[in-house]
């Protein structure tokens, strides 16, 4: 398994902003330095358009539109419990309506290591249309420069929608596996928001649907193959019903929406793109530095209990050495792993000549060259490790103990960062977390407890 924020499975890309449902935030937040950039569009067939005025009554139809709104978005992780980026809706002219963008982020405050709750904050920020008439334009929740979204009217409440502030509580459970059945995750995400969330009300022609600010959804995530997961999702971003599928296949993904699916289909023409159900697009590339070709592979939670872990581990069995001269090399005793900091066991093997074999296919490590390299950040030659400093970690002092030893990757899961270096911790741990695990060098890791403290004089 990869390198994984935590026991969440991987969540696509909104529309707009990030990972996330179809228009609405979860709880989990990328992982440490994953990149991911999305495009998005969706169409809007309009026989007329209503027309508002400063008072935010209908003021008559004007001529439909048959467009295509298009959107971008870069969102990255940072150290496992907080994700950012920027936005971009709207590339106009001054006469209509000017460039719309924005940036958003969102922060972990707590997230399950195996299945339970999480919950987050965020924020989005949208600037406003510019006419060039003098009168303060609002944002809106599709994305695209519209006239007759105000701050002010002079008979109803306008648009405070710059700023969207919000929190959002997200359930992880894993599915019924067996038979036929693929494995699967379930999320279920409930949270409220301002701004494009709740904001627009009091507009006939912008509200209906409209739930104060409330939004929920959820998804069922399921394993298609060793790279490739399928989502399906269902939402109320505060407004619309929207409904998709999202395809990710090591980090290249695809989706198909049904949006508005609340709102009713036209019978003699429309009047608002706000009222009226659409079909939509998004495809994305998830970027991840620490995986082969960069590119993510998509994670679930894990299937299986651990097994007992033996602080420091049991001596390995012993290895005989056979001296009747056969011919070429054969396997000796039981293969051991190296449990990297990218969360994978690499097996490693010892033949009768000598050799160490490397991986599955038992690759002898001379072959390799001196361009062997194993992948992950370890903490070895860092000098908060080497002078026993503390960690702080999730608003917790976690001190070092006195050996290192082996770990079998099957057994942990990679919950944070520390100073640019993993941080694991049992699988079967809930939080507050006691103890954490730091990769020292391949195969060899630390134990760091929470309130321990070593003398200035112990010995790493």
């Amino acid at each position: 398994m990869g390198a994984s924020a935590a026991q969440t499975p991987t969540m696509p890309s909104t529309l707009r902003y990030g990972s996330g449902l179809i228009d609405i935030p979860v709880s989990s937040v990328l992982p440490h330095l994953h990149i991911t950039g999305t495009l998005s569009g969706s169409k809007i067939q309009l026989g007329r358009r209503i027309l508002i005025d400063e008072t935010g009554q209908p003021a008559g139809y004007g001529p439909g539109r048959d467009d295509i709104l298009a959107d971008g978005s870069v969102a990255v992780g940072l150290y496992d419990w907080a994700e950012a980026g920027f936005t971009l809706q709207s590339l106009n002219g001054p006469d209509e309506g000017g460039n719309i963008w924005g940036v958003f982020g969102r922060v972990r405050l707590w997230e399950p290591v195996d299945q339970g709750v999480g919950l987050a904050v965020g924020g989005r920020y949208l600037t406003s249309p510019t006419f060039g008439d003098g009168v303060q334009y609002a944002p809106g929740r599709l994305g695209f420069a519209d006239e007759r979204l105000r701050k002010e009217y002079t008979t109803v409440r306008g648009l405070d929608s710059n700023l969207s502030l919000y929190a959002v509580a997200t359930a992880y459970l894993r599915g019924f596996d067996g038979g036929p059945i693929p494995e699967n995750d379930m999320t279920f995400s409930l949270g409220y928001g301002g701004g494009t969330f709740g904001q627009g009300g009091g507009l006939d022609f912008y509200s209906d649907g409209h739930s104060g600010g409330w939004f929920m959804g959820g998804s069922l995530n399921t394993r298609l193959g060793e790279r490739t997961q399928l989502t399906l999702m269902a939402e109320h971003n505060g407004f619309d019903v929207n409904i998709g599928a999202h395809v990710d296949w090591a980090g290249l993904r695809v989706g198909g929406q049904y949006l508005g699916s609340n709102h009713d289909w036209p019978k003699d023409g429309h009047d608002s793109e706000y009222m009226k159900p659409k079909w939509g697009i998004v495809a994305s590339l998830a970027v991840c530095p620490g995986e082969a070709g960069f590119r993510c592979r998509p994670r679930m939670m894990r299937r299986t209990e651990p097994d007992t872990i033996y602080l420091p581990s049991p001596p390995p069995d012993t290895i005989v050495i056979n001296t009747g001269g056969e011919a070429g090399p054969r396997l000796q005793g039981v293969p051991a792993n190296v449990c990297l900091s990218t969360g994978q066991n690499v097996p490693i093997q010892i033949t009768s000549v000598g050799d160490t074999l490397v991986g599955p296919q038992g690759i002898p490590i001379r072959e390799l060259g001196p361009g062997l390299v194993f992948g992950g950040s370890y903490a070895g030659e860092a000098f908060w490790y080497q002078d026993d400093q503390v960690i702080v970690f999730e608003g917790g002092d976690f001190g070092k103990s006195e050996d290192t030893f082996p770990i079998d990757c099957g057994q942990i899961l990679r919950v944070g960062v520390h100073q640019g270096v993993p941080v694991f911790a049992v699988v079967s741990a809930s939080r507050p977390l006691d103890v954490i695990f730091i990769p020292v060098r391949p195969g060899v890791w630390h134990r760091y407890q929470r309130g321990l403290r070593r003398s200035p004089d112990a010995g790493s």
